[in-house]
């Protein structure tokens, strides 16, 4: 074997291992920390959704006086703040997993479209 297959070893030896502690370190966190689902409500209560990070809904309550809006503006409302919840639940992913990954997965989190919270600026630290 030559010196660069040897190297070109190593790394991607270094490279696995890394991937296997990032792995160690978020399933650690996530079992700490149980799962992480995003959560909005309409401004008057009436329509409320909870879904995970990059999946479909898992609770949609409507309240009675949401039926008033009649099915085309219910769907809307839906649909808006099934949006917002799922912003927030990858904000929540990218804010939980921000303090256990390195910076580069944390940016992959964001290009994934699991975007820090509006006020936040990303995660800043990273403990191992």
């Amino acid at each position: 074997m030559s010196d660069l297959d040897d190297q070109v070893d190593e790394e991607i030896e270094r490279a696995n291992r890394r991937v296997a502690d990032t792995e160690r370190r978020v399933a650690d966190h996530l079992a700490r920390g149980g799962p992480v689902f995003g959560r909005a409500s309409s401004a008057d209560g009436a329509v409320t959704v909870v879904t995970p990070p990059g999946a479909s809904p898992t609770e949609i309550r409507i309240e009675p006086s949401a039926l008033r809006m009649g099915p085309d503006a219910l769907a809307d409302e839906i649909v808006r703040v099934a949006a917002r919840a799922a912003r927030d639940a990858g904000a929540r992913l990218h804010r939980s997993l921000g303090q256990v990954v390195d910076p580069g997965t944390a940016q992959g989190l964001a290009e994934l479209g699991f975007q820090p919270g509006p006020d936040e600026p990303g995660p800043q630290r990273w403990s191992r």
